[in-house]
């Protein structure tokens, strides 16, 4: 296959017909789709339109590589419905910062790719449309990012994904499909246009083949967004890596990934970061679920969502659309992040999840100071078959 950047300069030079090139991805992404289940939509019209424009004027920096995109991330006139049927029918009227960014610089965007419901869940079964893992169909490809990197492992044209992750949504998929996954800090890239989970957890990324192929996609997409208060400007300041820390209470969780990354890292030191182990997964849990379960009030069948005939009151209107489109996951997340929430258990839950996040940022934050980059393994586990999945959770 054709290196990225080698492909981008032969389209800027027009020695590749991008409409004839961007026909024939199609036909592979179908291709593949029909087989692993990547796609929730695959843009067929609207990147061959996007390629013929390019053609005219073959410029910037992604020009001509195919973009997929994760389900709840909107493209304009594509079906976006973060793998949800309470959204099914939805077609943006405008397109996310990201895309806009990505198409501006050449990108043909060639659809979108499967999730877990509204990002719910670890394996990408939480969904209609469940993706299999690119080395055993009989395994999953990880969630929720599941679509983007289950595409990424197999595509055989140049290819990024625009993936998103609210709690390890990039990385997980990506250890499992054998992917590089790129989660920025959070406010790095414009959240404008995206279908949210946890609105302060909440970050878009980069998937592809390589590490310099991902970060070629974050320079594009990433920086301050006056649609999004959150989005920081980035710093250009580079740092050579000269101290690499690995958390001490890691390497017992998995001792063959543990051996994995012990032969790959030179020069490190031991580093021990109790609170972050300790707590990590407990306060994500409690926050995301409680932010989620406000994010997805706005789901009533009337705003926004699948809507149905009005024959009695709201209240009953809107239990029942629930009932009927959102999914086991979303009901049981919804239910925990509202009682979390409620007068009584705020202080004891939600309050106390919040203070457990900054003791780990300021564990953070203290090892920063010493090293310049802390490795930990993306995920504890090798991608599980799917008739293991329900003893793990």
């Amino acid at each position: 296959m054709t290196e990225i950047r080698d492909f981008i300069k032969q389209v800027q030079k027009k020695e590749i017909d991008i409409v004839e090139h961007t026909h024939k991805v199609i036909e592979e992404a179908k291709k593949i789709d029909k087989d692993y289940n990547y796609f929730t939509v695959i843009s067929e019209d609207l990147a061959i339109t996007q390629a013929k424009n390019l053609k005219k004027n073959p410029k910037g920096k992604l020009a001509g590589v195919a973009i997929s995109v994760k389900d709840s991330i909107c493209v304009k006139n594509v079906e976006s419905r973060a793998g949800s049927q309470i959204l099914r029918g939805y077609h943006p009227p405008y397109n996310a910062a990201v895309i806009e960014k990505a198409v501006k610089e050449g990108a043909i965007i060639i659809g979108k790719t499967t999730q877990d419901e509204f990002g719910f869940g670890v394996f990408s079964v939480n969904t209609d449309k469940i993706p299999k893992n690119p080395f055993s169909k009989e395994r999953t490809a990880g969630g929720s990012s599941g679509g983007c990197a289950g595409l990424t492992q197999m595509a055989e044209f140049p290819h990024l994904s625009i993936a998103e992750s609210t709690g390890g949504s990039i990385a997980v998929p990506a250890s499992f499909c054998g992917v590089t996954g790129l989660t920025p800090t959070y406010g790095l890239v414009s959240r404008y246009g995206l279908i949210d989970f946890a609105s302060s957890l909440d970050k878009i990324g980069a998937m592809s083949q390589s590490p310099e192929d991902s970060f070629l996609l974050l320079d594009v997409i990433k920086g301050q967004d006056p649609k999004d208060s959150t989005s920081l400007k980035p710093t250009e300041k580079s740092k050579e890596v000269k101290k690499i820390g690995l958390i001490k209470e890691t390497l017992k969780i998995n001792p063959k990934i543990t051996d994995l990354i012990l032969k790959k890292l030179k020069d490190y030191k031991i580093i021990s970061m109790p609170n972050t182990i300790k707590y990590s997964l407990p306060a994500y849990q409690l926050i995301a679920f409680s932010e989620a379960s406000t994010n997805l009030a706005k789901y009533t069948g009337i705003r926004y969502g699948a809507s149905e005939p009005i024959k009695e009151n709201y209240t009953d209107y809107f239990t029942k659309v629930r009932s009927k489109y959102f999914g086991k996951e979303a009901k049981r997340r919804i239910i925990l992040g509202t009682f979390a929430r409620m007068a009584g258990f705020r202080e004891e839950f939600y309050i106390k999840a919040m203070r457990a996040r900054t003791l780990i940022i300021n564990e953070y934050k203290k090892a920063f100071k010493n090293f310049d980059i802390i490795v930990s393994p993306s995920a504890i586990a090798t991608a599980p078959k799917f008739s293991e999945i329900d003893k793990m959770t």
